[in-house]
């Protein structure tokens, strides 16, 4: 017996796998974009899924589709909702502009399922037709930027989860370590002294405010395209269908989805997937700055800072014996600069839109998709395995809070920036402390010089 089955699209025949439940258009595609070696994220299937249930409902509440056709459709994509098929699915993440080859692979799958519901054979598409009734009312044009929104939607939660995690813990080290004091660092160079919990209560204020402008920039992704078909006009679409279909996918997918005010910038323009990239390239800057500086600090443990411990994860070398690396805080800068570099990508094709339609879909869903999937699964591990482990090396922190030569700083309105200065210079030279060279010289008195150098002024705290 054949393997094949003998499908017919507008371009001819075409062989199908006999199992197969996508369908001509699919088969061509797929030969022509063999670029990944990944599929499409399950986000947005499921999106897609969601939306094609929708306009099935849609065009049969306005008398645009049979019954029959539409009860067909809507079992189908239920059947597919829950998880049946999805390896049907078989068009890479990058693949045509505007998606539209993975838009009609889902169109093909969803009409061939819905042709087995009925008792009928598998392409026979004058039955049930792919482009006909699945997609009718619709384009690849208003569809993939409507999934573009609610597959990112889809996943924000549990990303925000993931940040939630890391912003509980640095929450719990600022409080930790809110009594031990150490040595502030400018230019690399010894500063004022503040606390270890002082230090990581600005590492966790950073990550908020990044986390509160992903939620401020995915705002605007519940207002959609669908209903803008191929330009933004609606052609080829019932009147009243984008009003019932906005509100069928709204009880779908249960998110709060509205139609975009302008279904033209809907289409033309990726300003709002743009904008909640770089919410995300934003948090990755912030948490490059969190991972480097904790690799400064952990440095040594004999020729570095060795301000905290970390904990081991794995053997830091396959040639010398104990030695320990911060290779979470490493393993995290990797993943941010991908972030960063999938931004870039998405920056580039957001411009690359020309006059009613930006044709880069399916690249910049993929590299939002990618940044959110590699830090929702990496923050939680790096979160447990090394924020959570983190130990102040107190001795350490203190000696150099002590020996530093930048605490005549706090003489200045004693004895003056000069003499401070002078002071500075004769502390490094000789290596002794500040404190005992301005009692010796007679500059301050000794219980004066202690009250000045006391914790609660030197942190500038009034205790």
């Amino acid at each position: 017996m054949s393997s094949f089955r003998i499908d017919k699209d507008s371009l001819g025949e075409v062989k199908v796998p006999l199992d197969a439940y996508y369908g001509p258009f699919t088969v061509r595609a797929s030969n022509q974009y063999n670029i990944t070696g990944q599929r499409s994220h399950p986000d947005l299937i499921r999106a897609y899924f969601m939306i094609k249930k929708c306009a099935a409902l849609s065009n049969r509440e306005l008398g645009a589709l049979p019954e029959e056709i539409s009860n067909a459709i809507v079992k189908a994509c239920d059947k597919l909702l829950s998880g049946e098929f999805f390896e049907q699915i078989i068009i890479e993440p990058i693949n045509s502009g505007a998606g539209t080859a993975f838009n009609m692979n889902v169109n093909e799958v969803i009409a061939n399922v819905a042709l087995e519901t009925i008792g009928e054979d598998r392409g026979k598409y004058e039955i049930i037709n792919p482009n006909d009734h699945v997609n009718m009312s619709q384009s690849s044009n208003d569809t993939f930027p409507t999934a573009m929104h609610l597959s990112i939607l889809l996943g924000l939660n549990s990303f925000l989860q993931a940040i939630d995690l890391l912003i509980k813990s640095l929450k719990n080290k600022s409080v930790e370590f809110e009594d031990i004091m150490k040595i502030g660092r400018t230019h690399l160079m010894d500063a004022l002294p503040i606390t270890l919990g002082d230090e990581f209560s600005g590492y966790y204020s950073s990550i908020e405010i990044a986390r509160q402008k992903i939620v401020q920039a995915s705002e605007n992704l519940y207002a959609v395209a669908l209903g803008g078909t191929a330009v933004g006009s609606g052609a080829n679409s019932p009147a009243g269908y984008r009003e019932v279909a906005i509100r069928h996918l709204r009880g779908i997918s249960r998110l709060n989805i509205i139609s975009s005010e302008n279904l033209y910038f809907a289409l033309q323009s990726r300003f709002d997937v743009t904008c909640y990239s770089s919410s995300i390239r934003n948090l990755a800057v912030e948490l490059i700055k969190l991972a480097n500086d904790l690799r400064l600090m952990a440095s040594g443990p004999t020729a570095g800072f060795a301000e905290i411990v970390i904990p081991a994860v794995h053997a830091g070398s396959s040639i010398m014996p104990g030695k320990i690396n911060p290779s979470l805080a490493e393993c995290l800068n990797m993943i941010c600069f991908n972030v960063i570099g999938n931004d870039l990508a998405v920056t580039m094709a957001s411009q690359a839109g020309q006059f009613e339609l930006n044709v880069m879909l399916p690249g910049m869903l993929k590299w939002v998709l990618d940044s959110m999937d590699m830090l929702r699964n990496f923050l939680p591990v790096f979160t447990a395995n090394l924020i959570e482990g983190i130990q102040a090396n107190v001795d350490k922190l203190s000696r150099y809070v002590y020996r530093s030569p930048v605490l005549v700083t706090v003489l200045n309105p004693y004895i003056g920036y000069v003499k401070a200065s002078e002071i500075y210079k004769k502390a490094l030279e000789t290596n002794r402390n500040v404190k005992d060279i301005v009692v010796e010289e007679g500059l301050m008195k000794a219980e004066d010089v202690e009250r000045v150098f006391s914790r609660s002024n030197l942190i500038g705290r009034r205790e």
